[in-house]
C-alpha cells in the first residue's frame, strides 16, 4: 500500500508503512547504514505527517515483517488482546499521541491497555515525540516485578550491581560485589557477565554469588549472563539458579543468530520456574536488547532499528520478567553515532517498553569509540531517572574492565537518589539499614561494615 502527502506544494511518496516508519524516525547512523533513513528533514517531516493520519490499527493489517516468515510477527498477531486495544482502537497515531499526554491517559489507564498494544504502535507514537513527551508519559507507567524483593514501585531507583573481572577471578569479583553491597546497589540483581563459557567457570560464579547472598540474608537474587542453554545445563546440574539471561531481538532470524527460539525460552523458563527460588514473586527471566542488532545480524527486513527493538519487547513480554535491559550505547556508532543519538534511543526504549507493560531498565553507556561521553550519560540517566526508569547499572568506576565499556557507577546511583528522592527495593533499603550500611533515613553510613568484609573474606568459594 502506498502513502503519500503533500507539504508546501511538494509530493511525496512512500512504498509502504514500513519505508514511512523509517523515514519519520529520528536520524540515526544505523538507519543510514541500512539506506533506509530519510534523505532530507523535508522528507522527514512528511513521512511523519502521514505517520500522523495513520489509524493505530493499520499496523494489525500491514506487518512490517511477514507474518510467514517471523515467529515475532506472529507471537504479535496472534497475541493481540483486542479487548484491552478497545479504548484507542478508533485513534490515529497523531491522535493517540496527544490521548497519552492527557490527564486521561493515567497509571491505571496506561496499565490496562498495554496488552493491547502492538510493538509497531508503540514505535511508530514515539517517533511523533519530543524527548520531554518520551519522559512524561513513560514517568506515567508503572511496571512492578518481585522475586526476592520489590523493583519498579513509583519514587523507587534499583541497582544491576556489576562486577565483572576479565579472567572471572572470584575474588575480583567478590571485591567489586562488596564494593557495590556498601555503597547500597545490589537490589535489581547481583549480575556477572563471564569471561568463560566454562561450565565449571559459570558454576563457580553461581555458588559463590549464592553464598553471599544466604550468608547475609540479602533479599536480591542473582545471575551469569550466559547463553540460555548454559544456564540449562547448570540447573540440571544442581547450580543455584535464581535468573535465566537472555539477549534477544525483534525478529526471528535475529534471534535465531543468537541461538534462540521462543520454544528454547519456554523451556528455560519452566526449568527455572520449578526451582522456586524466588521469596516474594516469580518474575525470574533476565532480558537484553539493543538498537541495531537486526541490522546487525542482516536480519532486520528493512524496518528501522527503533521499531525492531520494539518488537523484541513483545517475544519479553511473553515471559513477564523481572528485568529488560535496554543496552543503550554498547552496539557503537555504527548504530548510534553520538551522545545525542543514543540519549535519543535510551528515551525511546524506556517510553516503548513501559507502554507495553516492562520492568525496562537502561545500560547507560558507550563504547570509547563513540562520539560521546560521560556528560551525555549524564543527561540521560536523569531524564531517565525523571522518567522512572526501573533500574540502571552500577559498574565499580563506571568503567567495565571486562567488557571494555563505559557505563554507570555506584556513585552515579547515589547521585540520582539523592538528587531525586528516589528509594531502593524496600526489603532491600530494610536489609541495608539491619547491616548499617545506610541510615534511617537511606544515606550511606559512616563506615561500619567490618563485619560484612570479615565475612566475605571468609567465602567457601574463595578457597576452592
Amino acid at each position: 500500500m502506498r502513502y503519500r502527502t503533500t507539504i508546501d506544494s511538494q509530493a511525496f511518496s512512500f512504498e509502504d508503512l514500513k519505508q514511512v516508519m523509517a523515514v519519520a524516525s529520528p536520524a540515526r547512523s544505523g538507519d543510514y547504514l541500512a539506506e533506509i533513513g530519510a534523505a532530507t528533514a523535508q522528507q522527514r517531516m512528511a513521512a511523519r505527517h502521514v505517520l500522523a493520519d495513520t489509524p493505530l490499527k493499520q499496523f494489525l493489517t500491514e506487518a512490517l515483517v511477514p507474518y510467514e516468515e517471523d515467529n515475532i510477527t506472529r507471537l504479535i498477531i496472534d497475541g493481540h488482546d483486542a479487548a484491552a486495544f478497545a479504548p484507542v482502537a478508533h485513534l490515529t497515531v497523531g491522535d493517540f499521541r496527544n490521548w497519552l499526554l492527557s490527564e486521561q491517559a493515567d497509571t491505571h489507564a496506561l496499565t490496562a491497555l498495554a496488552p493491547g498494544l502492538a510493538p509497531e504502535m508503540v514505535a511508530a507514537v514515539s517517533k511523533l515525540m519530543r524527548n520531554q513527551d518520551l519522559v512524561a508519559v513513560a514517568r506515567k507507567c508503572s511496571v512492578v516485578t518481585r522475586f526476592r524483593d520489590t523493583i519498579g514501585l513509583p519514587g523507587h531507583l534499583s541497582v544491576r550491581l556489576q562486577p565483572n573481572h576479565p579472567t572471572d577471578d572470584l575474588r575480583g569479583i567478590a571485591a567489586s560485589t562488596l564494593d557495590g553491597l556498601l555503597m547500597g546497589a545490589g537490589d535489581a540483581v547481583i549480575g556477572i557477565n563471564p569471561a568463560s563459557d566454562s561450565l565449571q567457570v559459570l558454576g563457580d560464579l553461581l555458588r559463590m554469588q549464592d553464598e553471599v547472598i544466604q550468608r547475609f540474608e540479602i533479599p536480591t537474587q542473582s545471575c551469569v549472563l550466559t547463553h540460555v542453554t548454559n544456564t540449562l545445563k547448570l540447573a540440571e546440574a544442581g547450580a543455584p539458579v535464581d535468573l535465566v539471561f537472555q539477549s534477544i531481538g525483534g525478529t526471528e532470524k535475529t534471534n535465531r543468530s543468537f541461538g534462540v527460539t521462543p520454544e528454547l525460552l519456554d523451556e528455560a523458563h519452566a526449568a527455572a520456574q520449578a526451582l522456586k527460588r524466588g521469596t516474594v514473586g516469580d518474575n525470574l527471566m533476565y532480558f537484553e536488547t539493543g538498537q541495531g542488532s537486526a541490522l546487525s545480524a542482516n536480519a532486520n527486513f528493512g524496518v528501522d532499528q527503533q521499531t525492531c527493538e520494539a518488537r523484541a519487547y513483545a517475544l519479553a513480554r511473553r515471559y513477564k520478567p523481572l528485568l529488560i535491559n535496554t543496552v543503550v550505547g554498547f552496539i557503537g556508532p555504527e548504530y548510534l553515532y553520538d551522545g545525542k543519538q543514543i540519549i535519543r534511543a535510551g528515551l525511546e526504549d524506556h517510553f516503548c517498553g513501559k507502554l507495553l507493560g516492562l520492568p525496562l531498565g537502561c545500560d547507560v553507556c558507550y563504547t570509547n569509540h563513540a562520539e560521546a561521553d560521560q556528560d551525555d550519560m549524564d543527561t540521560l540517566l536523569v531524564l531517565l531517572g525523571t522518567a522512572g526508569i526501573n533500574f540502571i547499572m552500577g559498574v565499580p568506576g563506571a568503567d567495565d574492565v571486562m567488557l571494555n565499556y563505559q557505563s554507570t557507577s555506584f556513585h552515579d546511583a547515589l547521585f540520582l537518589r539523592e538528587t531525586m528522592g528516589l528509594k531502593r527495593a524496600p526489603e532491600f533499603e530494610a536489609w541495608l539499614a539491619r547491616m548499617q550500611i545506610t541510615d534511617g533515613a537511606g544515606r550511606l553510613a559512616p563506615p561500619s561494615a567490618n563485619r560484612l568484609l570479615a565475612d566475605m573474606s571468609g567465602l567457601r568459594a574463595l578457597h576452592t
